[in-house]
């Protein structure tokens, strides 16, 4: 007797539907998909009990006749593929096939639709996959798909849905993502008497932004313009390219970037609020999250995420979006330039915006909405935009969804957006791995009038604790067409400094407070990458080699970046079984902190070393460098170091964040100050 046997469709049905369908916004997800591509201009979506009562998705597109509404259901039936090859250039959302017959074998469908040029339209009914009914109806142009008592013939699936509530906000957070996507579209969302999502086509993503996230989330994030970066076309492909390119609205061998990235004192514990769409699609993909997440080194604390929004448009062919039944995953042609421009676009929108944070101060919060998945939008007011688009979001759900902003978070300034002709790139240019700038002044330039005693002396003049002398030589001051994070042609003036370890300064625009000893790491961090990208790293020679006894891993760890160690100003020779002698260091670490350098680089390396790259490694062994060289807290500063400390600050890349992501400096406004003495 055989023990192998073919399925019988209703198994089949079944076991497909458990790979498209895994809960209400995976219904939401596909038809909404299939109404933007029949290309509508308005969708409205109806959901009861979180979608698992009722799904009811209505758009105004081109619908279907008799004979394609009856295909619809068959399995791999589509319109939008005909060959093998045309999965190597798939423009379109949806194109497998398997999401109305899939969704039908779990649920009770009713869809209405009815083609344009039609009189009538048609009405399918279908139970757990068996056509109940097929009839004739009256129907305006366009498709109205009705699904109820999902999992109703699956009660195993269905038992795994989380509540009401967490379904609810899975589905608003699709809606409200696809609504960002693509703003010259309507997009509605209401479940029982509330209406959670009501926005109408505007001209420009950051009007749909404010709708939908509100002007407070809108505050928090930083434009990046659409950036764009030619690719090398193979001539053999270069025809299929372009005419798929003009499907797509998308020139062969081009790849662009927009979208929206958080301040860096936006934070998050997870990576649930970055969302990153493909010519329009939502997806998930690992190599664009670590592109991502390496955009934000040096800026975040490490463990903490930034809020995203990204969206890059390319040829088709460039991506295979065949990876995955859900269409959420997807593979890069070329991954490894996709991941670089991905990181560097947005690393250098950072730098350029230069966001510097509020001072914390007390009162309600604006209105705004959570940007992740976890809960409808939470906005209670309705906005009209400039532009006359009816917008509304309200009546968001109770239970787990973020609010805007965490109590406490800090409350960031808005400076203007830099235009993309202000972004340190032009569009054909070839995008560098970020380090500081080279043009930047020498650390050995003439000194002139310096606070220190002697160069090289290694000592403040008024405090005991040793520091690199030459790290405090002043450089040239910005020149008066020069603009600062810190305000246009605005120097900071220093009052003092709060229990020896913050500096108060004032100008201008405001009250400033200053982290000393991060705001000195920052400066040390940037300055040491200088000197290894030109090779110039100088080392200072221990009197006494200091052994160091290193775990497994961190032997390891050793050997793999022994090259680099060496680069970056340490002589290390190996000294038996996992030892080591360090007989150099780089020329500004204390001697008593070289173990413990040593020890923290290697572990990071030990903890990272699937994702270590060069550029990662030198970053942290800067970083590292800079936190054990530079000045500590609880250290008393004359007004000519202050002074010297918040000017070389002003010439950093990224003078908001040091390199482990902590803030240095916080701002009182005067219009704050103002306000706070009830002058206003």
């Amino acid at each position: 007797m055989t023990k192998i046997f073919v399925l019988s469709d209703s198994v089949s049905n079944k076991i497909a539907a458990g790979e498209v369908v895994e809960r209400p916004s995976s219904v939401v997800k596909e038809l909404l998909e299939n109404s933007l591509d029949a290309g509508a201009s308005r969708v409205e979506i109806e959901v009861d009990a979180g979608g698992r009562r009722r799904i009811r998705v209505l758009d105004d597109g081109e619908g279907m006749g008799r004979d394609d509404a009856l295909l619809a259901f068959e399995r791999h039936a589509t319109s939008k593929i005909r060959r093998a090859e045309d999965l190597m250039a798939v423009a379109t959302l949806g194109f497998r096939g398997e999401a109305l017959p899939s969704l039908a074998a779990v649920s009770r469908l009713k869809m209405q639709t009815r083609l344009g040029e039609d009189a009538t339209g048609t009405q399918i009914e279908i139970h757990g996959g068996k056509v109940r009914d097929v009839r004739e109806c009256a129907w305006a142009a366009g498709t109205e798909m009705d699904i109820r008592d999902l999992f109703y013939n699956l009660p195993v699936r269905k038992k795994f849905l989380k509540s009401e509530t967490t379904e609810l906000g899975h589905i608003a957070s699709l809606v409200t993502h696809y609504a960002i996507a693509h703003p010259e579209k309507s997009f509605s969302l209401k479940t029982g008497s509330r209406t959670l999502v009501d926005v109408a086509g505007v001209g420009e993503r950051r009007e749909r932004v404010f709708q939908l996230l509100g002007g407070q989330v809108l505050e928090q994030l930083v434009e990046i313009p659409r950036v764009e970066r030619r690719l090398t076309v193979d001539p053999v492909r270069e025809d299929v390219s372009r005419d798929t390119a003009e499907k797509n609205d998308a020139e062969p061998g081009v790849i662009r970037l927009s979208g929206f990235v958080s301040r860096p004192e936006v934070q998050r514990l997870n990576r649930k609020q970055i969302f990153i769409f493909i010519n329009g699609r939502l997806v998930r993909d690992r190599l664009l999250l670590h592109a991502i997440h390496e955009a934000y080194r040096n800026i975040l604390p490490s463990g903490m995420f930034p809020i995203a929004l990204v969206f890059l448009e390319m040829a088709p062919e460039e991506v295979d979006v065949n990876v995955h039944p859900t269409k959420m995953e997807v593979r890069f042609r070329r991954g490894g330039f996709v991941h670089d421009f991905t990181r560097d676009t947005i690393r250098q929108v950072l730098v350029a915006a230069r966001p510097i944070p509020r001072f914390p101060t007390q009162g309600k919060p604006a209105r705004g909405v959570a940007v992740g998945a976890s809960g409808p939008p939470r906005a209670l007011a309705q906005t009209r935009t400039e532009t006359g688009g009816r917008s509304r979001v309200s009546g968001g759900a109770t239970g787990s969804a973020p609010r805007a902003s965490a109590k406490g978070e800090f409350q960031l300034s808005s400076p203007a957006v830099p235009s993309a002709a202000q972004l340190p790139w032009q569009a054909d240019a070839a995008l560098s791995v970020y380090a500081p700038s080279v043009e930047t002044p020498a650390v050995n330039a003439p000194m002139g009038d310096t606070p220190m005693q002697e160069a090289g002396s290694g000592t403040f003049s008024e405090a005991g604790d040793e520091v690199a002398a030459e790290t405090f030589v002043p450089s040239e001051v910005p020149s008066e067409r020069e603009k600062t994070p810190f305000g246009e042609n605005e120097e900071m003036n220093p009052l003092g400094q709060v229990q020896d370890s913050f500096i108060v300064a004032e100008n201008g625009n405001g009250l400033w407070i200053i982290d000393q000893h991060v705001a000195h790491e920052r400066i040390l961090f940037e300055q040491h990458l200088r000197r290894r990208l030109r090779h110039q790293v100088e080392s200072q020679r221990l009197l006494l080699p200091i052994v160091v006894e290193l775990t497994p891993g961190q032997g390891a760890a050793f050997a793999d970046w022994a090259r680099e160690l060496e680069a970056d100003g340490f002589e290390i020779e190996p000294f038996g079984k996992n030892t080591v002698a360090v007989k150099a260091v780089p020329a500004e670490v204390p001697t008593d902190r070289v173990e413990k350098l040593l020890r923290e680089i290697l572990e990071e390396a030990e903890k990272n070393a699937r994702e270590m790259t060069l550029e990662t490694l030198r970053r942290q062994i800067a970083a590292s460098v800079a936190c054990h060289s530079a000045i500590k807290v609880n250290m008393p500063l004359g007004r000519e170091k202050m002074v010297w400390l918040l000017r070389e600050l002003m010439k950093t890349e990224v003078p908001m964040s040091c390199p482990h992501g902590r803030p240095i400096i916080l701002r009182y406004s005067l219009e704050e100050l103002r306000k706070a003495f009830k002058r206003t």
